[in-house]
């Protein structure tokens, strides 16, 4: 088996020393090196290619999901796998984790196997979320369902479901306005309208609904 190459990115050194710790002793997998931040992630993989990347979600500068979508969208490092590892279990960031592109989604609590586990799936191409992660993954597509049942993307403008396709992006309001040649408040206004007409409440509702609808594959 080829040896799976990795990089850390973690602004705390204590848990990236209990990420290493954890590793120690499986001469399948390489620490290539560590990082806190997204210039020093960059200039990391200036010298060396990881196969997959443990993210941390909570960092200095751009967040570990915005740090994903860049290297998904980026011909130079999309190869790249992401295993996000976290300690932020909530359902928008779970979901905003995936359609940026990351390829599992691991609590910072995890064990060792888990955590083992997780990383050779990935680098085969595979997915993988642990249970818990799972659970709230499921729970949304649940309630969604539930909820979107008697719902039909037909209620929405033309431009609404341009505004939901970019939302479900990751797009800022600011990306938004300038895809589209519109203001920000008008862009505010539409998100407004649509959560009113879906009875959404949070940005994530309304990026469960994209997906269910086929507005957006992530």
């Amino acid at each position: 088996m080829e040896t799976i190459r990795i990089a850390l990115v973690d602004d705390h050194r204590i848990l990236r020393d209990g990420i290493r710790s954890l590793i120690h002793g499986h001469p399948d997998i390489e620490i290539l090196g560590e990082a806190g931040s997204y210039s020093e992630l960059m200039s990391l993989l200036g010298m060396y290619n990881p196969d997959v990347i443990l993210m941390d979600i909570s960092l200095p500068g751009p967040s570990g999901i915005d740090i994903t979508r860049r290297l998904h969208n980026d011909p130079d490092y999309g190869h790249i796998s992401v295993l996000i590892l976290s300690g932020i279990i909530q359902e928008e960031s779970i979901l905003q984790a995936i359609q940026a592109g990351a390829k599992g989604f691991l609590p910072k609590n995890t064990t060792r196997e888990e955590l083992l586990a997780a990383i050779r799936d990935i680098a085969i191409g595979k997915e993988f979320f642990s249970p818990s992660i799972s659970e709230v993954i499921l729970k949304s597509y649940i309630d969604r369902a539930r909820h979107d049942a008697d719902t039909d993307k037909s209620s929405l403008s033309g431009r609404e479901i341009e505004i939901v396709k970019l939302v479900a992006e990751g797009l800022t309001n600011q990306e938004i306005a300038d895809s589209l040649y519109i203001s920000i408040r008008t862009v505010e206004t539409h998100k407004n309208r649509i959560m009113k007409k879906l009875n959404f409440k949070t940005t994530a509702e309304m990026v469960t609904y994209a997906i269910r609808n086929h507005l957006f594959i992530p």
